[in-house]
């Protein structure tokens, strides 16, 4: 997937975003019904995300509000997941 592109499933951005430590993981938060796109809660990893959306994710007795900026195409150093996501208070 290039950057161009305009859509990316949420959890490869999860993973990208370094929000989670593997795809795996990131597949199962997904799955758990612990993250909301725009409001409505999802329930399938494959569930495509794009640019403005706004994801909340629960994580570790935290919630963070994250709007989507940027995908990227493979994961890399945490400086490179800058740009992917804005966080929202």
């Amino acid at each position: 997937m290039s950057a161009e592109r305009d859509r990316q499933r949420i959890d490869k951005w999860l993973w990208h975003a370094r929000l989670v430590r593997t795809r795996g993981a990131a597949a199962a938060l997904a799955g758990s019904g612990h993250v909301r796109v725009n409001g409505a809660r999802i329930g399938a990893p494959s569930r495509f995300v794009r640019i403005g959306d706004v994801i909340t994710v629960a994580l570790d007795r935290t919630v963070r509000v994250l709007k989507v900026k940027g995908f990227i195409e493979r994961r890399g150093p945490a400086k490179a997941c800058d740009g992917l996501y804005e966080e929202m208070v």
